[in-house]
């Protein structure tokens, strides 16, 4: 792991009431008794359970003259297990104290430890992206905090994509393009669907939000693709987007590209009006049908390898 990333510092590293008492030598009861009376601050999760940072644990214990030899021992409670619901949590309390620096950490070893984008997309981004959405129309979030966030995590993606994982990708690898249609703003959408089609060993090129049909038109014609995914979470006017979006897929099918459709803003009853070739309610979908066109390059086995019969002997 980087040195330099803040889940290992003690400004940023958040421990269990259980696991402070074990290294205070305390009991949990006066871990929570601390807290009540403001000795220890603590945050609250999600989930209501509560979480002492490790730089207020270490002034506490210098301040009772209690020995700090243990805090080395302290199970680490770093997100990067493969738990989906564990990095869920921690994202969410990240996001929720705007802690930009924490919020890239936690992507950037969740991602090392090898979950994958459809998985990190569609079981941790989206909702806690929902959440804040929802805390900012409620008002306990301010408008410039939700911006920050996204602005993050938008920088977190454009950093992995550009990352040695993917930066070799083959040129022989299929082309797939995609974007968000005309009046569609949103950025993350399509930039996890490229970083979703990147991992599937797909050469991808994200044309971006607010993309009018005659682009997609440009882009077909220029770099020939295998597929084409389309990411819409937000609709300016239903009859308008139903008409250029049948323009696209024609121009599609008169090609034989597959086009892949996706998004939050399409309803059911909107969805039921438009042709497509497959449609997804997650990545986890665009990945699997992108599997069924180019078989996905082996990801290498994480470990040290195993010595040669000739090296052993």
């Amino acid at each position: 792991m980087d040195q330099t990333s803040p889940i290992q510092t003690a400004e940023t590293k958040y421990l269990s009431s259980v696991d402070v008492a074990k290294v205070v030598g305390v009991s949990v009861t006066t871990i929570k008794r601390w807290v009540d009376d403001g000795v220890l601050p603590a945050h609250k999760t999600a989930g209501g359970h509560r979480k002492l940072l490790l730089a207020d644990v270490l002034r506490v214990t210098r301040e009772r003259g209690i020995p700090q030899s243990e805090i080395g021992l302290v199970p680490q409670d770093r997100p990067n297990e493969r738990e989906p619901g564990r990095i869920r949590e921690s994202l969410l309390v990240a996001m929720n104290e705007c802690d930009l620096a924490r919020i890239r950490a936690i992507i950037i070893d969740t991602q090392r430890a090898g979950l994958s984008i459809p998985t990190l997309a569609d079981e941790i981004i989206s909702p806690c992206l929902r959440s804040v959405g929802e805390q900012w129309q409620h008002d306990r979030m301010d408008i410039s905090e939700e911006h920050l966030i996204t602005q993050t995590l938008v920088q977190v993606f454009h950093e992995l994509r550009n990352g040695p994982q993917y930066g070799s990708l083959s040129t022989e690898s299929p082309i797939a393009i995609g974007g968000a249609p005309e009046h569609d703003h949103y950025i993350l959408p399509s930039l996890l669907a490229e970083l979703t089609l990147m991992e599937s060993g797909w050469r991808p090129f994200n044309i971006g939000p607010h993309t009018p049909t005659s682009a997609f038109r440009h882009a077909i014609d220029t770099w020939k693709p295998k597929l084409i995914w389309l990411s819409v979470s937000h609709i300016e006017n239903a009859d308008r987007f139903e008409v250029d979006y049948r323009q696209l897929y024609q121009i599609a099918q008169s090609h034989g590209i597959p086009l892949s459709l996706g998004g939050r803003a399409l309803t059911a009853e909107l969805r039921s009006k438009l042709p497509y070739t497959t449609f997804g309610d997650g990545l986890v979908h665009l990945s699997a049908f992108a599997n069924t066109l180019h078989t996905p390059p082996s990801r290498p086995k994480r470990g040290r390898p195993k010595k040669s019969t000739v090296e052993r002997g």
